[in-house]
């Protein structure tokens, strides 16, 4: 059966997006994987498309940290870097770790405050407070800080703090690990490992924050250890690697792939005592997944920082002690329960603004007085995901506006932010591809877009921008098995970079629909041969998706979507994600 026939023109799709197939070359290399290494056709057709060699289908399902990981020396500023936090160890001096107040800087930070407590150190935990402080360093912190510690490492920030390091005096050495794009010219810190330097040539732009805490703490340990000294073992911190890695939306490729496979291993072991009871309270009842991490733990760690104390994140990842990992985990999890409610309430009102606006522009923005800063990021990243652009949400305070922004793939709002700064177009700007931030004045607002309409421009937007679902083959429900689904999970992670799997389900009959909730549809869907299988479809009615298949029972439909594995009550059964519909014209 082709599956050409059922990757229907977009304009007959409940939502508007075209369902593209494999191209002819990745057919051709699916056919070789199949072959070589005797996999089912829907397996070789994701490997396929995720661009594996035939020939190297082991390497890539399984990969190892010692084929994968660089010299850390080749990253700028490393071995100073390194050799600084020794002579720090050696002369007992006092040190504090300058955090973001999101998962990847509590991640990063709490990477540093473990390693650092294996020597008896017990470091400075400073994580600024978003709405009076903001992102990155401040001139009162650090001059706080200055007064009793000779050295500071900024995680997950720094890169762009040009004054406030330059006005930190001499007494104290800055050393800034980071991931963020960096100008052309560099703050005068001690030392700045970035790999998203401008003078930076490497492979590795897209690690987040804790993959390069990490490398600078394999640098550090090589160094120890040829001295002859003792040092942690790091293999156990890839937990933390990984749940950064994901949670900061960073392409799932290469040494992340391998960085997220094996922490999610040192996760099952449950001996990181925050992460242990997190968990537990967010009631996970299977093995922790990329899943878990990106959309369960994440934001619960996130919460602190968003609407809470933000060292929250940070010291639950670091805690050795049960009882304080349990009080933090059932802290975090309140304020995410709390910022569920601010978030829908910002979200409605942005959605408001979005559909009086002509979306037709490159990038879509919305504004309001006092929204609250900690929930926008949330709802630029959902107008994205419904409009297909680039996506900035502002609240302003007064006559100074904070944003966030995020992305789609091929559009790097890091750069774009960076060049608007250079132009003078806004008051502050950065971040990475994906996400980014942005201060501006409201007289600013409008030039400040409308140049980055130009910079972007509709013809720019890539075939991703549009939306559609790169679907992997055709499935019928007899094939739906809990086999699959698990050969299916050894090919992730997925995520940014790496898109999950989706079939289409061509000629299904919708045999039963059920609301549930106020937005969501569950189905059972099946064919000719009477084969059936469950279904959910999230946010339904959000679409004209949910009213067509609510109300079309015995009708017959083109379906896509995603398996999953469905653990209700300790037994495990196959669930179709349902993402899109088209309705089969008799």
């Amino acid at each position: 059966m082709s599956a050409s026939k059922y990757l229907l023109n977009v304009k007959k799709s409940y939502k508007g997006k075209a369902w593209r197939g494999l191209t002819d070359k990745q057919s051709r290399i699916s056919e070789q994987i199949s072959q070589l290494n005797d996999y089912p056709l829907q397996i070789s057709n994701v490997l396929a498309r995720l661009g594996v060699d035939p020939y190297k289908v082991d390497d890539f399902l399984s990969p190892k940290l010692k084929n994968l990981l660089p010299d850390p020396r080749h990253l700028k500023d490393m071995v100073k870097a390194s050799n600084r936090l020794i002579d720090a160890l050696i002369n007992q001096e006092q040190i504090a770790v300058f955090a973001d107040y999101d998962v990847d800087g509590a991640a990063s930070a709490a990477l540093i405050i473990s390693w650092l407590k294996e020597f008896g150190i017990n470091p400075t935990l400073y994580v600024p407070d978003r709405i009076t402080e903001g992102y990155g360093l401040n001139s009162k912190a650090l001059a706080e800080l200055s007064k009793n510690h000779q050295l500071i490492l900024c995680v997950d920030c720094g890169t762009s703090s040009h004054e406030t390091i330059k006005n930190a005096g001499e007494k104290t050495d800055i050393v800034v690990l980071d991931h963020h794009i960096g100008s052309e010219e560099l703050p005068p810190a001690y030392a700045i490992v970035n790999p998203n330097r401008q003078d930076q040539s490497t492979d590795f732009s897209y690690l987040c924050a804790a993959g390069v805490v990490f490398l600078f703490l394999v640098a550090t340990t090589t160094i120890l250890r040829r001295q002859g000294k003792k040092s942690p073992d790091l293999m156990q911190a890839l937990d933390l690697v990984a749940l950064a890695t994901v949670a900061d939306v960073v392409p799932l490729v290469g040494l992340n792939r391998a960085f997220i496979k094996q922490g999610l291993k040192v996760i099952k072991g449950r001996k990181r005592k925050g992460l242990k009871w997190l968990s537990d309270i967010s009631k996970i009842n299977s093995p922790v997944d990329e899943y878990h991490l990106g959309f369960v733990l994440g934001p619960r760690i996130n919460a602190g920082g968003r609407i809470g104390k933000t060292d929250l994140g940070a010291k639950l990842l670091s805690t050795t002690s049960d009882i304080e990992a349990e009080n933090l985990a059932r802290k975090l999890d309140n304020l995410n329960s709390r910022r569920q409610e601010i978030c829908t309430h910002v979200e409605e009102e942005a959605i408001s603004q979005v559909e009086k606006k002509n979306i037709e522009t490159p990038v879509v923005f919305v504004h309001h007085e006092g929204w609250h800063p900690g929930v926008i990021g949330i709802v630029a990243s959902r107008i994205k995901e419904k409009t297909n652009r680039p996506s900035f949400v502002i609240s302003f305070s007064g006559k100074t506006g904070k944003g966030s922004g995020r992305s789609i793939p091929g559009i790097d709002l890091g750069s774009l932010m960076q060049r608007l700064l250079y132009e003078g177009l806004i008051e502050e700007g950065g971040g990475h591809a994906m996400a980014a931030g942005i201060t501006l004045s409201k007289a600013q607002l409008v030039p400040a877009f409308d140049r980055l309409s130009e910079l972007i421009n509709l013809k720019s937007l890539n075939s991703e921008a549009k939306g559609y679902y790169a679907v992997d083959g055709i499935l019928m429900p007899k094939a739906t098995s809990l086999e699959l689904v698990d050969m299916l999970a050894e090919v992730g992670p997925f995520g940014s970079g790496a898109p999950q799997p989706h079939f289409a389900f061509p000629n299904q009959n919708i045999i039963f629909s059920k609301r549930v909730g106020s937005d969501h549809l569950k189905i059972i869907f099946g064919d000719d041969n009477k084969n059936k299988v469950d279904a959910i479809c999230f946010k339904a009615f959000s679409s004209p998706l949910g009213q067509g298949l609510e109300n079309n029972l015995g009708k017959k439909f083109h379906l896509v979507g995603k398996i999953v594995k469905n653990t209700w009550q300790g037994r495990q059964k196959v669930q179709v994600i349902i993402e899109d519909a088209i309705e089969v014209k008799k």
